[in-house]
């Protein structure tokens, strides 16, 4: 365990020096802002593209890698969806605990993290967890937010679509695989480009983790505990019996599968939150709960996957 520890320790250190800066004031909010809005359209974009310009098609396309990890997350959705059925939440707050209890930080912490420690083999299982996440349960919580306020229709499909689009992370993704598809090999200054601007990611994707918690509050503690709880124990459990036991998942393919299930909460959940208008401070507390916790738990997960 004490060698995952070194090295996950400058990862949580990066995070705790954002947090530092930022509670500090030694850096502001919309310097913050600003820092994550870099990592979000141009270092994780050029690493993504990067990662999957030179895979084959084949390796983000395993259906039954895919079909694991969604059955597995649609079970912890369901529970976290029963859970506030029974505590007589509204669809619309189910639906952001449901979403809070199974999305990970995965473009911010499991991609630069995993790949820094198990090398760019891990790209292929992390994006594949990164795709479910981001059309699969990204169009779920839309649609069923709208559709608990009686408006879903043709437009919410079409906003659903429009935010895919605008997504950089999709769209990186996408023309990765396009330009592997025309099985174009990446041009020597372009390769170089991509490598300096893409290495950014790793440590400003963290310090922007912790800046932006220095601005989170803790209020409904009890729920956010319960929420992190179940996007750091949990999931990672019910992910686990089902690669290793059901589906039979090879081994390091569901090692990254079990440790990406791990992540803390992201952050994006609070901005869909916000903008709608649904428990947007739950949201922010099981972020700042989650992250905060799994310095111990991911540690846990990623010293047994190792």
């Amino acid at each position: 365990m004490l060698p995952i520890i070194a090295k996950t320790l400058p990862f949580f250190v990066l995070i705790g020096l954002g947090y530092a800066a930022a509670a500090t004031r030694f850096f502001g909010a919309e310097a913050a802002a600003v820092l994550t809005k870099f990592v979000f359209f141009f270092a994780l974009s050029a690493m993504l593209f990067n990662f999957t310009a030179t895979l084959e098609i084949s390796a983000l396309t395993d259906w039954t890698f895919l079909g694991c990890y969604l059955l597995a997350s649609v079970l912890v959705y369901a529970l976290a969806t029963a859970v506030a059925v029974v505590r007589k939440q509204g669809a619309a707050v189910a639906a952001v605990e449901a979403q809070t209890a199974v999305i990970g930080n995965v473009g911010f912490l499991a991609i630069p993290m995993l790949v820094a420690l198990f090398g760019e083999r891990a790209a292929a299982p992390v994006l594949m967890v990164l795709c479910v996440d981001l059309i699969v349960f990204g169009s779920v919580i839309v649609a069923v937010i709208v559709g608990s306020r009686g408006r879903l229709g043709l437009s919410t499909f079409g906003t659903i679509g429009m935010g895919l689009l605008k997504n950089p992370m999709v769209m990186s993704i996408s023309a990765g695989l396009l330009w592997s598809l025309a099985g174009a090999p990446v041009p020597g200054p372009m390769a170089d480009f991509l490598d300096v601007l893409g290495s950014a990611a790793t440590p400003v994707a963290l310090f922007a983790i912790g800046a932006s918690l220095a601005g989170k509050s803790a209020e409904r503690a009890s729920v956010a505990l319960w929420l992190s709880s179940l996007k750091l124990v949990v999931h990672p459990l019910v992910v686990a019996v089902f690669a290793l036991f059901v589906f039979d998942i090879e081994p390091f393919a569901a090692s990254m599968m079990i440790a990406t299930a791990a992540m803390p909460v992201a952050g994006n959940i609070y901005i869909i939150a916000q903008h709608y208008e649904v428990a947007p401070q739950r949201a922010s507390t099981a972020i700042l709960f989650s992250t905060v916790l799994s310095v111990v738990t991911l540690t846990f997960v990623l010293g047994w996957i190792g």
